[in-house]
């Protein structure tokens, strides 16, 4: 038996290391295993403080998205109510944030090729909370979709920028689960701000209660931007960029550790060269139109039915089971509806986190590409099941809605909302990596916008059935183009790329 009480992070450097030292890039410092005295590798890579630090302040960005977009659900009848909102301006809410993240991903999130990543970590969450306290005291209906847009707008930086600051930073083998597991948190925040708008509708049954529930998040997000100044740039974009120094310092940065491991950090001549700067229409180029229609398309079918029936299953729920006012004749039986709709989402919600953890679970052993396939079929199924509730009355149609709904959310978040956002950010080279994360972030949420503005139209023009009939098509679609235009990304080293 060898002696392993001899290990440290100092036994590290072999010498296969130590001959290598000078055609190193960062992802190889970053993947380098620990041994034993023996020569026995450790079967995992450790995480630094850094890397942590990383993560965790991604996956709040990705909390408040969900917080954000699916307490809307909740806060939606309360603002008709306030601001004797149409049809149309019902769907202009609904579609706000969504809007605002298309542009945010498609123009603040590629600027992190160009800035870097971190500049725009930060600068995003600055955003978010601007527009988060004018939101709280908007005055009218046109100052509240600004603010919504807005907030969509830092959201969607978030998209790119997030990502590629989590999987620049940690090492390959925990990729898939770790940026899964932060993209995760996305269904935690959807769960909590549908239960904080229960509670606010139950302890403050007044008008005004939607102000208070986007408050919320007011004090969390500032402590979260203020914290992201700690995080240091990604390396590999410095390497890319040609930033020599710079590149080294982020490394050691990093990896820092007691006891340091690495003493030293080298980085190849070859690496260390300017890149030069993308631009969108690589995108559209050569080995990149497979990855940009793989990120992209997927996506925007999956969006179609993950924000429709996520900001809509109060609505749906409401329209369809309860103990409720048919007719709404004043605040209090508006309210009543909200919360009663409000208790059976949260309910719903609970398995976007089961499929959030079955993901990161599965991520790194099955592969991105089987999951997202087997994932469009199930929410396939799913939202097959729930149409079948137009037919039936009572028990059983409550039964039908509730298991169809369950099924797609646990479907989903299983398979094509978090396979998408993690192959997005995987398929492209470092130079257009922020752009083209961007690009598929904003072609999906084309989809949730529309979803969102069209649903409440569609919802009473051709009923629940249809609809989810409809949605049915798009995610079998969804789960074609997927394999056609298949691109395994598991376990692969990101520098590869370039």
């Amino acid at each position: 038996m060898p002696d392993r009480s001899a290990v440290t992070t100092e036994t590290v450097a072999s010498v296969t290391h130590t001959t290598q030292a000078q055609t190193r890039s960062p992802q190889s410092y970053i993947d380098e295993r620990p041994t034993w005295a023996d020569g026995t590798a450790v079967s995992i890579t450790p995480m630094t403080a850094m890397q942590w630090r990383i993560w965790s302040l991604a996956a709040a960005g990705k909390f408040f998205e969900g917080l954000v977009v699916f307490m809307t659900g909740v806060a939606l009848p309360l603002i008709a109510m306030e601001f004797s909102m149409s049809k149309v301006e019902h769907g202009m809410v609904s579609a706000a944030s969504l809007a605002g993240i298309l542009v945010g991903a498609i123009s603040l999130g590629g600027l992190s090729d160009h800035f870097g990543r971190r500049v725009m970590f930060i600068s995003e969450m600055f955003i978010f909370l601007a527009f988060l306290c004018l939101l709280a005291l908007s005055p009218n209906f046109t100052w509240l979709v600004v603010c919504l847009f807005g907030l969509g707008v830092a959201l969607g930086c978030d998209y790119p920028t997030a990502h590629l600051m989590i999987s620049e930073s940690i090492p390959s083998s925990v990729r898939g689960r770790l940026v899964l597991a932060a993209f995760g948190f996305q269904a935690v925040g959807a769960l909590i701000g549908t239960v904080i708008g229960y509670a606010v509708l139950k302890n403050m049954p007044e008008m005004s209660a939607w102000r208070w529930m986007y408050a919320t998040a007011i004090i969390p997000a500032a402590i979260v931007a203020i914290m992201r100044f700690r995080v240091t740039e990604s390396a590999s974009w410095l390497v890319h960029r040609g930033h020599a120094e710079k590149a080294v310092e982020s490394v050691k940065r990093l990896l820092a550790r007691h006891p340091q491991y690495p003493h030293s950090v080298h980085l190849s001549s070859s690496a260390l060269r300017a890149g030069g700067k993308g631009s969108y229409l690589d995108l559209f180029r050569g080995k990149n139109l497979r990855a940009t229609v793989l990120a992209s398309v997927p996506w925007f079918l999956q969006d179609l039915g993950t924000y429709g029936i996520g900001i809509f299953t109060p609505t749906i729920l409401a329209s369809t089971i309860g103990h409720k006012s048919a007719h709404p004749r004043n605040l209090a039986d508006l309210i009543n509806n909200d919360a009663l709709a409000s208790k059976g989402a949260a309910l719903i919600d609970v398995l976007l986190i089961v499929g959030i953890i079955a993901a990161v679970l599965l991520a790194d052993r099955l592969g991105r590409i089987r999951l997202q396939v087997v994932g469009f079929i199930g929410c396939a199924a799913g939202l097959l099941i729930a149409s079948f509730s137009a037919d039936v009355s009572g028990t059983t149609q409550t039964a039908l809605i509730f298991t169809g709904f369950m099924l797609f959310n646990f479907m989903t978040n299983m398979g094509p909302n978090a396979q998408t956002y993690l192959l997005a950010g995987e398929v492209f080279p470092t130079k257009v990596r922020g752009q083209g994360a961007g690009f598929a972030a904003a072609f999906a949420k084309i989809g949730a916008v529309s979803t969102a503005f069209l649903f409440p139209v569609l919802l009473a023009d051709i009923g629940t059935q249809h609809l989810l009939y409809i949605l049915v098509g798009t995610s079998l679609l969804g789960g074609l183009i997927t394999w056609l235009f298949r691109l395994e990304t598991t376990g692969l080293d990101l520098d590869t790329l370039d």
